[in-house]
């Protein structure tokens, strides 16, 4: 399905986003400020970078999610994210056009979680936590995999940045295969992975797994990973970087927690 999308977009478009894929607006996310590069010009067509304040987007109008959120992950933010408590705001992105981007309509009653890509977990103000919410930072997630192993992988990063003082991640959906589900006009990925740079080891490793319930992740390389979804992720690194494997903790499925305030903290729209 995601391939027919993509053969009707025109090449015009391909290579004009792939000319631009090189700048970012917001290169603060990004490693040594490198936009991550598309080179499978399938998914180079109807594409537009969004900025926020702690994360950025490429958002993709065909399968109207982000193809990646990017994020320099601070202990210092961190700090200031576990002091906030969670208000929910989720919204569609009205910075894209209509055709293009997802509706709360598309989600409902799908059988989905709204699966953020760079987690409300990481956000260390309101600002922040409310642009978390936006349709364009979110795909559709198996509810089982978003509430526990990924919940699992998303506190775990959080707790090695709390040690490292820093990472840069990057976490975005994986397409594979011919046959794709679709929500609405939302297309279901059919893996998901998280990619953790450490600028103080000079080594990266991503999280990937498939989007199902009791899916088991893999650790793999940089260079594995880039294989795999036919996006360079951080291009200022060199082969052997992305070659040497960063030792990733390992991740037990997370629990439901209670959240500060003593309501229940439930990950089913998260």
């Amino acid at each position: 399905m995601l391939q027919k999308l993509i053969a009707g977009a025109t090449l015009a478009c391909g290579l004009l986003a792939a000319n631009l894929a090189f700048a970012s607006n917001c290169p603060a996310h990004y490693v040594d400020g490198r936009l991550p590069e598309i080179r499978n010009q399938k998914l180079n067509a109807a594409t537009r970078e969004l900025c926020y304040g702690v994360f950025g987007v490429m958002h993709s109008g065909l399968t109207r999610t982000p193809l990646w959120s990017a994020e320099h992950l601070t202990a210092a933010n961190l700090a200031a994210a576990q002091g906030l408590s969670r208000e929910n705001s989720f919204h569609a992105e009205r910075k894209l056009p209509e055709h293009q981007r997802a509706e709360l309509a598309d989600y409902a009653r799908s059988g989905f979680d709204r699966g953020h890509m760079a987690p409300n977990g990481d956000m260390p103000d309101r600002r922040s936590q409310q642009e978390s919410f936006t349709l364009a930072n979110m795909v559709p997630q198996d509810g089982e995999n978003n509430r526990h192993v990924w919940a699992g992988i998303e506190a775990v990063v959080r707790k090695m940045a709390q040690r490292e003082g820093d990472l840069y991640v990057v976490t975005g959906p994986a397409f594979v295969g011919a046959r794709l589900a679709r929500i609405g006009n939302v297309i279901v990925p059919s893996h998901l992975y998280k990619l953790v740079y450490s600028p103080r080891q000079g080594a990266g490793a991503a999280y990937f797994i498939e989007n199902r319930a009791d899916a088991q992740y893999q650790i793999i390389s940089i260079a594995q990973l880039e294989g795999r979804i036919g996006i360079d992720l951080l291009p200022s690194l060199s082969a052997r970087q992305k070659e040497t494997l960063l030792p990733l903790p390992g991740v037990r499925a997370r629990k439901p927690s209670r959240p500060r305030g003593g309501a229940t903290y439930d990950r089913s729209q998260s």
